[in-house]
């Protein structure tokens, strides 16, 4: 994992031109494509939580909620359900993308890496790398909220709401680019998620 705690909130980037494509999986049929478009389901829910919060920041933003609102908002989502457990904003859920990434990292990319014979290596690399960056946004998001949770000022919440929208700008293009990249090959080589 890549220390990225000194870079500011704008180099916290993808470099979606530098995004290699996928080599063709010709032996992939209709079926394990359909297989490995599964990943963009659970994708989905992730965007989903994050829409809801995106939704209550926006409500604030336009002072149709005070700052303090937020904590009680986002305290009745999914996302944040145990906001005090993990001490964070998005809360299990923030954990859970962070377990659903290891678990690329650690199983998914090195069975797909191994099984397609190397030819998906650049693209799992940069799909790590992508990882290490919302790593760093989820931590930095944490002590966002954390800070707002303290202080419901509007500094800290303009802080938590930035990060939290490059959170979710870094994960929707990385979410895009990780199902476009590996449907074929998640399908093919590893069957059903």
């Amino acid at each position: 994992m890549t220390d990225l705690s000194t870079h500011s909130l704008d180099e916290l980037c993808l470099n979606e031109a530098a995004r290699p494509k996928a080599p063709p999986v010709p032996e992939a049929t209709g079926q394990h494509r359909r297989q490995g478009r599964q990943l963009a389901a659970i994708h989905r829910h992730y965007l989903n939580e994050m829409a809801q919060i995106g939704a209550v920041l926006t409500k604030i933003e336009a002072g149709d909620a005070p700052p303090e609102h937020l904590k009680r908002i986002v305290l009745s989502l999914d996302m944040a359900e145990n906001m005090r457990l993990f001490g964070s904003l998005c809360g299990r859920e923030c954990q859970v993308l962070k377990f659903h990434h290891d678990i690329e990292s650690g199983d998914m990319f090195p069975r797909i890496e191994a099984s397609g014979a190397g030819r998906f290596k650049a693209i799992i690399a940069k799909l790590r790398a992508e990882h290490d960056v919302v790593h760093e946004l989820i931590i930095r998001l944490g002590r966002a909220a954390d800070a707002l949770v303290d202080d419901p000022s509007q500094e800290n919440f303009a802080q938590t709401a930035t990060t939290f929208r490059k959170l979710e700008e870094i994960v929707r293009s990385h979410f895009g680019y990780e199902e476009d990249e590996l449907a074929e090959a998640i399908g093919y080589y590893l069957g059903e998620i």
